[in-house]
């Protein structure tokens, strides 16, 4: 069973604010969400040579008309709000909390 202290981790590790109201709420939808998927453990699904694996396969595709290397490049660069040379500045969203 999930605790609110757990809703809470797992909101911020979403970087989801949920208000304290909200949170008894969130718990139970989370309990809710975990036993169904926790069905899937009652799921009798065969073992060994019986399982036959598909073929791997590319799921690639050719590129059948590429563009010229630096085509959309200036104009990419160009909506960027900070640049220093060739490098492009982004906002920092990953934190070490």
């Amino acid at each position: 069973m999930a605790t609110t202290e757990d809703v809470r981790k797992l909101a911020a590790l979403a970087r989801i604010e949920i208000a304290d109201a909200e949170l008894e709420k969130f718990t139970s939808e989370f309990d809710a969400i975990l036993a169904y998927v926790g069905q899937l453990e009652k799921l009798d699904l065969p073992i060994g040579a019986e399982r036959v694996m598909p073929p791997l396969r590319n799921v690639m595709r050719a590129d059948e008309h590429p563009y010229a290397p630096g085509t959309y490049t200036e104009k990419l660069a160009a909506q960027f709000p900070e640049r220093e040379g060739d490098n492009l500045i982004v906002k920092q969203i990953i934190t070490h909390e």
